[in-house]
């Protein structure tokens, strides 16, 4: 068995049930769609329920995948064990009321053991089998396994409740004695027991059995087969590897991670582990947002938040300050890219979600750390045992830790944490009040503390960006309601104030605050609604502040005025989407940012450069038509007769605001906007992509960032137009093409020219003509640019007919090509090309197949050609 990359051991097993009539199934998106029973795809069969219940029926009854998978519920072994994974592959066959037992076991075996395959050595393989399982055991014997080889495991039966179940086979592959991790009389010691050694890489599921919700079983009318093999697996042992980890799956982003830490994998136990954390979690985190999921407080996105935060701090064990982890998103995409091209495609899109997330973590994940250390030297100093529901709340609260995190910092430090005393404190505070850190997730959670503050305030940014005289009413500091506050973060409620709270995509207003001296006493970082709908400034509090004291609230004109022009272009760029796609087309999400604005829309289907184009015009049009934007205060019933669009179904109050582009846009918006679409100069979309089945992203600029982009992609033309040597720029398309058109001839005739001297070269092979039984054939080895070349002479030698049969080989670089026909006159006698093709590949360690009068083979052993002729000649003397 030799060495393989990941990608060649998935493609080998994609290819192989292939040639067996299956159906390719791509990877599906992690996303699950019309299945609310999934939070994620968590296996290979999770996609095909819905042929395995009937619901559809496939094309073809075989179907093979290399599906991408998440599991999360044992996340605190990830690392500390050699093959728990967050994300993994799952390799799977399945049958759908077709091929059963016999077909999947001989396929099985085939595939693991030929040399043409994986070519494991049968002598390391262990099958297991369920005890009345009487067919499969007859079935592995029959290939070829010794009866010490199959143990009966009472726990072979696939059986998860009501609905198709039955008895299944786990194949196990022997790792040898340095994996051995148990005594040799310890009861798990053995094939299917928990131990080091026997390492399962493959389950086969025969579902034959329809479990009833009487308990009964009864025969399916149509038995499936469903199979999973670990990818993880199966390349660490083609790579020799002592875990999952030292693979080519998982190495480059330790060795990446390595370069940000300045530390070194494998020199310690306790920093392999964070190494292995990272690498699992920045997998995962890679598809899980390519697949459409972002981050947030509750289901998939709490999971993506999870993972970014437990990396993050295992980031920090390893001496990473710095955000880190968006910048392993590019090595993922690079490691999987022969399968999953769409990774490196999106990567600056998710690397951007998890630097905005990892940075927002950030800003106080290092006073965490710090804290709980103390805690935890406290903690141990005192002799105790556990860490306080207090001092785990006090994290969670103020610096986003939550427990699951804190209980596995506390349990490498061998000390448990008082759930009991956690869970009273949250009772005592059902919903969070950080100390705000900056991060809008903490506000994600209300507290008590906040829900009882009803202090009046009022917002004026609609009109006003500074504010004179505006009353301190609240100050929330320290997890507590204060009169005054010190150096730090803070949480401020004013009466009335000029700052934006985040709110409809559109990011909050930054600025600042200064006391009737004109000192700035706070820098103001975010603003969020408080439960009772206030604006809640989120501050760096740089001199004192009071309560009932009068200050003045700035904020920064430039920041917002960038803000407004990209909001304003979102609500131009809906409408020009469904003038361009069709009505169906709704918003999905935006982000409002003042470099950028990021606009998620409903469309099935591709989005062409013509697409975007038209969407890009009709935008730019209504800025240069200078209309004006106007917004109204209404009810509801009166906005929906303007013509209003509500967005997300969200549930609106009883006066709405509506904002009006002429007669053009018209919408339910909470934000700012310019006066006039003038403000906005120039519109530029900069990328477009998937993120999700049936959702689109797009990515524009406008104002000085328009120009900016049109300015960087004008010089990249200049550029070009002199590498062509184009006396214009206007030139330059055609230059380009009276270059393409003068490589394309050049290239003809190189081939004309290669086909001429393969002919040469063929002349004196055409004449050594020998016998091999009743069969006359050539063969030979020759010097030809490659496949394309053995094609053009097999043509010229069937015009001539020549021989009964032709074998020719040649080596291009560090590859071997092989090519046999066979005369139409032996093809009807029964002698067929892709029966000798296999035959003699092998001796160049490759395969192939073709027509009866004509087949090929690539392999990456050319010294092997001559001796695959002398095989070819052996071969047909025999016949």
């Amino acid at each position: 068995m030799e060495n393989k990359s990941s990608s060649e051991i998935r493609q080998m097993f994609l290819d192989f049930f292939q040639s067996k009539g299956h159906i390719i199934e791509p990877s599906a998106s992690l996303v699950p769609h019309d299945d609310p029973t999934l939070l994620w795809i968590n296996s290979g069969v999770a996609t095909m329920k819905k042929y395995f219940d009937g619901s559809v029926v496939p094309e073809v009854p075989r179907l093979t995948s290399s599906q991408k998978s998440i599991r999360t519920n044992d996340i605190e072994n990830v690392g500390h064990t050699a093959r728990h994974h967050t994300l993994f592959e799952m390799l799977g066959n399945f049958s759908v009321g077709d091929y059963f037992k016999e077909e999947a076991i001989t396929w099985a075996w085939e595939l693991l053991t030929s040399p043409k395959w994986f070519a494991m050595d049968p002598e390391k393989l262990f099958i297991t089998v369920y005890p009345k399982d009487t067919d499969a055991k007859k079935y592995w014997e029959s290939v070829g396994v010794p009866a010490d080889h199959i143990i009966a495991v009472e726990d072979n039966f696939w059986d998860i409740g009501e609905g198709p179940s039955g008895p299944d086979s786990e194949i196990f592959y022997d790792r040898g004695e340095s994996f051995n991790n148990l005594a040799d009389d310890d009861p798990e010691n053995y094939p299917g027991g928990e131990n080091e050694r026997y390492l399962e890489i493959w389950n086969i599921v025969f579902s034959q059995f329809n479990h009833k919700p009487d308990g009964s079983y009864e025969p399916l009318p149509h038995k499936n087969i469903d199979t999973g093999m670990g990818l993880e697996r199966v390349v660490s042992i083609f790579q020799n590897a002592p875990t999952n980890f030292e693979t080519d799956l998982f190495l480059p982003l330790i060795r990446k991670t390595e370069t940000f830490s300045g530390k070194t994998y494998n020199d310690d136990k306790e920093q392999d582990v964070a190494f292995k954390v990272i690498a699992d979690h920045a997998r995962a985190i890679t598809f899980a947002i390519g697949d459409g999921a972002l981050p947030s407080n509750e289901g998939r996105g709490y999971v993506i938040r999870r993972l970014i935060r437990r990396a993050v701090m295992y980031g920090q064990k390893l001496g990473i300050e710095k955000s880190f982890l968006y910048k392993l998103v590019p090595v993922v995409g690079e490691i999987m890219k022969s399968y999953y091209p769409e990774v490196l495609e999106q990567k600056d899109y998710i690397a951007k979600v998890v630097e905005s997330e990892e940075s927002r973590f950030n800003e106080t994940l290092n006073d965490g750390v710090h804290l709980l250390d103390q805690i935890i030297a406290k903690t141990k100093a005192a002799n105790e045992t556990k860490i306080s529901g207090a001092n785990a709340f006090k994290l969670f609260d103020t610096y986003g830790f939550p427990l699951d995190l804190t209980m596995e910092y506390a349990h490498d430090e061998g000390l448990e944490v008082d759930q009991d005393g956690f869970k009273t404190e949250m009772q005592q505070q059902k919903q969070r009040a950080r100390a705000a850190r900056g991060n809008r997730v903490s506000m994600g959670v209300q507290s008590d503390l906040l829900t009882n503050i009803k202090t009046p305030s009022r917002y004026v940014g609609y009109s006003e960006l500074n504010v004179e005289h505006s009353v301190l009413k609240d100050i929330i500091q320290n997890e507590k309601i204060v009169s005054a506050a010190e150096k730090g973060e803070a949480q401020l409620i004013f009466d009335i104030t000029p700052f934006y709270a985040e709110m409809g995509g559109q990011v909050a207003d930054k600025g600042t605050i200064t006391d009737e001296h004109g000192n700035v006493v706070a820098e103001v970082k975010d603003v969020q609604h408080a439960p009772n709908g206030q604006n809640l400034h989120t501050v760096k509090v740089l001199r004192p502040l009071e309560t009932e004291k009068t200050y003045a609230l700035k904020v920064d004109p430039h920041f917002h005025s960038k803000v407004e022009k990209n909001h304003t272009a979102t609500h131009l760029l809906d409408q020009a989407l469904r003038d361009v796609f069709g009505s169906h087309t709704k918003q999905a999400g935006s982000l409002v940012e003042p470099d950028y604005l990021r606009f998620d829309f409903t469309h099935f289907g591709q989005v062409t450069s013509a697409d975007l184009q038209k969407v890009e015009g009709i935008v730019n049009q209504k800025i240069f038509a200078e209309i004006p934007v106007k917004t109204v205060e209404t009810d509801i019933e009166s906005a929906k007769k303007l013509g209003a669009i509500a967005l997300f179904s969200e549930k609106y109050g009883k006066k709405v605001r509506v904002v009006s582009v002429g007669d053009y846009s018209v919408e339910f918006c909470g934000g700012d906007h310019v006066k006039n679409t003038n403000e906005l100069g120039l519109f530029k979309i900069v990328s477009e992509s998937g993120v999700g089945a049936g959702v689109r992203r797009i990515e524009a600029v406008t104002s000085a960032e328009a120009y900016e982009y049109l300015v960087s992609h004008d010089n990249l033309l200049r550029e070009t137009a002199q590498k062509v040597k184009a006396i214009q720029v206007k030139d330059t398309p055609n230059k380009v093409a009276q270059l393409q058109d003068s490589l394309k001839a050049m290239t003809q005739k190189v081939e004309n020219l290669e086909t001429k001297m393969a002919k040469q070269a063929a002349a004196n092979v055409f004449d050594n003509v020998k016998q091999a039984g009743q069969y006359s054939v050539i063969a030979d080895v020759i010097k030809v640019s490659g496949m394309a070349q053995l094609r053009d002479l097999a043509d010229d030698w069937k015009q001539r007919a020549i021989s009964d049969v032709l074998i020719l080989g040649t080596t291009v670089g560090e590859k071997a090509n092989l090519l046999v026909a066979v005369s139409d006159e032996k093809v009807k006698a029964g002698l067929k090309a892709g029966d000798l093709i296999k035959a003699i590949a092998k001796q160049i360690n490759g395969g192939g197949g073709g027509r009866p009068n004509l087949a090929q083979a690539g392999g990456s052993n050319p010294a092997g050609l001559k001796q695959a002729l002398v095989d070819g000649i052996d071969w047909l003397a025999e016949k």
